[in-house]
C-alpha cells in the first residue's frame, strides 16, 4: 500500500489484537488515530495512551462513556430482564452501541477517512485490496471473523453513519493469511516490540467493562477444559468467599434502582453509576456472577465463553423478584414473551440502531410504572437469596391471599371458574375415550398408551 493511504480511526483496547492491528495499519500506509472508550474497565488509560503512541498512533482519544453506558444501556436491559439463552447477561453486547457512537463522533470531528474497530475482516471479499482515501469516512476494528462483535460494531456504524467505510483486517486475506491465529500475533508483537499481557501459556481473549468481563479462545476452546483458577479476574471463588453472609436492600422506582443500602458498611448509594459500582464490589466479594457456557453466536457458530457479571447478577435477581409483587400478570407475560426475548436478541445480534429497537425500548417504561418498592437480599458464597420485599403498589392483597381468612374472596366462585376451564378438557378426554372404543389406541402427550 502506498504512503498516505488515508486517516483511519481504530477502536483501540490496548490488547494483543488491536495493538498488532495498529502497527499493521501503519505498515499499509495509514495515518492511525486510536480511540479508547472508558466503559468502566479496570484499565491504566495513561499507559494505554503511551502504548498506542509508541506503536505509532498519531493521536489518542479517550471518551468517558460510563454514565451513558449505565443509564442508556444497562438500566433498560435491567428493566426488561434481558438475558440470552437463559444464562448470559449480555455484558459485551451492551457496551458496543455506546462505543460505536463515541467512535463515530470522533471520526466526524477529526475528519478520519477510515474507521477501524476490532474486527478487521473485509467485506470486500477474497483478493480485495484495502480501500484508499476517498471522500468517505473510514473506521476499523479488531474483531475476529468468526465472532459477534464484527457484526455489532459494523451494523452500529452503518446505523449511525450509512456512508461509513469499514476496514476489517480479520476478513482481509492479506491479514488473516499472515496472522492465522493468536500465536502469530504474539510473534508479530514480539517482532514489533509491542508489549502485551497475553502469553503463549495464557492466550485467552478478554473483554471488560463496568457490567462484566468475558474470556474466550486459547485453552477455553475445548469446552471440557476447566478454566484455570488464575484466569478469573473479578470475582472471588465462592468457596473462598466470606463465611458470614451480607445483607443489603435495593430500592426501585419505575423498575430502576434508586438506592442501595449496605448496613454492614453503614453506607447508602443513590447515584446510578455509584449504585452499580457498589453492587459490583459486593458481588465480587461474595463470589456472585460467574458462568461458563457454550452459546450460539449470531453468525451460526457455537462458542465457549466464560463470564463474570457480579453487580448485574444481583440487580437482575432483585428486579425479577420485585416484579412478582408489583407487576400485573398479563403485562408481565407480554413483556417476558416479547420485550425480554426480543430486546435480548436485538442486543446480542447488534441491531441496536434499528427501528425495531426503538419500538421495543419505547414499551419498557409502560411496563415498569408499578415496579416500585424495596427488596432485601442475602449475599452468600455465590448465591443471591431474596429474604423479603415490600411495595405500596397494592397488587398484592395479604388478606385476599391468606389461607386463614376469606378476605373478600368467595370460594364458591371458583366452582364456576373450574367448570368453564374444564369444557375443552372434558371434550378432549371424551374424544380419547371414543378412539379407544373404536379400536384406536389413545396415547398421552408422552406417546404412551392411556
Amino acid at each position: 500500500m502506498a504512503p498516505n493511504a488515508g486517516r483511519v480511526l481504530l477502536a483501540y483496547s490496548g490488547g494483543l489484537d488491536t495493538s498488532c492491528i495498529l502497527a499493521w495499519l501503519i505498515e499499509q500506509g495509514y495515518e492511525v488515530y486510536a480511540f479508547m472508550a472508558d466503559v468502566g474497565q479496570e484499565e491504566d488509560f495513561a499507559a494505554a495512551e503511551k502504548k498506542a503512541l509508541k506503536v505509532g498512533a498519531k493521536k489518542f482519544f479517550l471518551a468517558d462513556l460510563r454514565r451513558e453506558f449505565v443509564t442508556e444501556l444497562i438500566y433498560p436491559a435491567v428493566q426488561a430482564n434481558c438475558i440470552y439463552e437463559n444464562v448470559y447477561l449480555l455484558g459485551t453486547s451492551l457496551a458496543r452501541p455506546v462505543i460505536a457512537r463515541g467512535m463515530i463522533a470522533i471520526a466526524d470531528k477529526e475528519g478520519c477517512e477510515c474507521v477501524s474497530s476490532l474486527i478487521f475482516i473485509s467485506l470486500l471479499g477474497s483478493g480485495a485490496q484495502l480501500p484508499s482515501a476517498l471522500s468517505h469516512h473510514f473506521v476499523s476494528h479488531g474483531c475476529t471473523g468468526k465472532g459477534n462483535d464484527q457484526v455489532r460494531f459494523e451494523l452500529a456504524f452503518y446505523g449511525l453513519k450509512p456512508d461509513i467505510k469499514v476496514i476489517a483486517p480479520w476478513r482481509i486475506p492479506e491479514f488473516y493469511n499472515r496472522f492465522p491465529g493468536r500465536q502469530a500475533l504474539l510473534a508479530y508483537a514480539a517482532e514489533q516490540n509491542i508489549p502485551v499481557t497475553q502469553t503463549t501459556s495464557k492466550p485467552w481473549s478478554t473483554d471488560e467493562n463496568l457490567f462484566h468481563i468475558s474470556y474466550e479462545a486459547g485453552i477455553l476452546e475445548d469446552p471440557n477444559t476447566t478454566p484455570p483458577a488464575d484466569m478469573w479476574k473479578l470475582i472471588t471463588a465462592p468457596e473462598q468467599a466470606p463465611e458470614k453472609p451480607e445483607r443489603i436492600s435495593i430500592e426501585f422506582k419505575a423498575g430502576l434502582p434508586v438506592k442501595v443500602n449496605v448496613p454492614d458498611d453503614n453506607k447508602s448509594y443513590q447515584d446510578g453509576v455509584e449504585i452499580f459500582l457498589a453492587l459490583n464490589a459486593l458481588g465480587r466479594k461474595h463470589g456472585i456472577g460467574r458462568i461458563d457456557i457454550v452459546e450460539n453466536r449470531f453468525i451460526g457458530v457455537k462458542s465457549r465463553g466464560c463470564y463474570e457479571s457480579p453487580g448485574a447478577t444481583i440487580l437482575r435477581a432483585a428486579h425479577v423478584d420485585l416484579e412478582g409483587l408489583t407487576l400485573d400478570r398479563n403485562v408481565r407475560a407480554l413483556r417476558d414473551q416479547f420485550v425480554t426475548i426480543e430486546f435480548s436478541k436485538i442486543l446480542y445480534n447488534g441491531h441496536f440502531f434499528t427501528p425495531e429497537r426503538e419500538f421495543i425500548t419505547s414499551s419498557i417504561p409502560a411496563s415498569q410504572r408499578t415496579v416500585n418498592g424495596l427488596v432485601r437480599l442475602k449475599l452468600y458464597k455465590g448465591n443471591v437469596v431474596i429474604e423479603g420485599r415490600e411495595s405500596s403498589e397494592g397488587l398484592y392483597d395479604e388478606q385476599q391471599s391468606s389461607m386463614d381468612e376469606l378476605g373478600g374472596f368467595e370460594p364458591t366462585d371458583t366452582s364456576g371458574f373450574i367448570q368453564i376451564e374444564s369444557i375443552r378438557i372434558k371434550k378432549w378426554a371424551q374424544a380419547n375415550i371414543r378412539k379407544g372404543q373404536a379400536g384406536v389406541e389413545p396415547k398421552d402427550v408422552y406417546g404412551t398408551r392411556v
